[in-house]
């Protein structure tokens, strides 16, 4: 699985749209710099994808997601690529037995296909909105990560990268 944090908040994003000539259209434009952060692991051979939303980004949250992710996946040894962020790296984060942390390379971004699941994120259920409160982006969230989710065929075809796929991950 790879593994990534993504911020989410009432900052409008701009993206391009359609609007018939010779219309011109129009985007509010939101400054409030309030954001809640979603955790985020991929499997891209299986397309599956495990998140969760949280208020803050810390080793304590990390710990929590990680839980959640060998919940979800009991039977299975999980190797997760993380990014180098420090709630990864700390002494005190809580790891379940079944989940080994594996590091990206410093300052690899394009390596995690976890970022193109943010990315495809944003521009299917957050283009140009300006949200009047933080809970109204969670709800955007709730309806959009389960979607995603529920996508195995899209999930694959976004993330399943040829040196991924060619990678062998038999335990022996």
């Amino acid at each position: 699985m790879f593994q990534d944090e993504a911020r989410f908040g009432r900052m409008v994003r701009i993206r391009r749209c359609w609007s018939p000539a010779p219309a011109r259209p129009t985007v509010p434009n939101g400054y409030e710099r309030e954001f809640v952060y979603v955790y985020g692991a991929v499997s891209p051979l299986e397309g599956e994808m495990d998140w969760m939303i949280c208020r803050e980004m810390n080793t304590e949250r990390m710990g929590c997601f990680l839980e959640q992710v060998s919940a979800a996946h009991p039977d299975d040894f999980i190797l997760m690529v993380v990014d180098g962020a420090s709630s990864h790296k700390a002494k005190n984060l809580q790891r379940p037995e079944n989940i080994r942390l594996v590091p990206l390379p410093p300052y690899a971004p394009e390596l995690n296909p976890q970022e193109h699941i943010w990315d495809e994120l944003r521009e299917k259920e957050f283009p140009n909105r300006v949200f009047n409160e933080i809970a109204a982006v969670v709800r955007q969230l709730e309806q959009g990560l389960p979607k995603m989710s529920a996508n195995t065929a899209g999930l694959r075809s976004l993330t399943a990268w040829p040196w991924i796929i060619s990678l062998n991950l038999n335990a022996n």
